[in-house]
């Protein structure tokens, strides 16, 4: 069992930067793949970044290539989203997921194993 816990969401400016925590507990934490998803009010779940196990290779959507990055701590049994230049689009609740390692490569929200509750970034104009 893995639980996650996410953290740091808040109300910022356009052209803010943020960063996001999702911290684990459960012993198998560094043997999955972490994700994270957002939704916006009005709209359904969409993949944002992951990271793998290892923290060696990270695959995102375009929509924040260049501006969000992916990084994880297993010592700390955290990984960590650095958003930055953030846009009033980027506003939604982030959720952080793990997913076993056979689903390396997966966007897709039903191939997750194990979600966290989320933490609502607000990005104002």
């Amino acid at each position: 069992q893995v639980q996650l816990v996410e953290s740091g969401g808040r109300l910022v400016q356009a052209g803010d930067s943020l960063r996001l925590s999702c911290t684990a507990s459960g012993r198998t934490f560094s043997s999955y793949h972490l994700a994270w998803f957002r939704q916006a009010p009005g709209k359904e779940r969409e993949f944002v970044a992951a990271i793998s196990w290892g923290g060696s290779n990270t695959y995102d959507v375009d929509s924040v290539k260049g501006r969000f990055t992916l990084s994880r701590d297993n010592a700390k049994n955290t990984v960590y989203l650095q958003m930055n230049s953030l846009k009033p689009e980027d506003t939604a609740v982030y959720y952080c997921a793990a997913f076993v390692q056979g689903q390396w490569g997966t966007r897709r929200s039903n191939a997750m194993t194990y979600w966290g509750k989320g933490t609502l970034v607000t990005v104002s104009s």
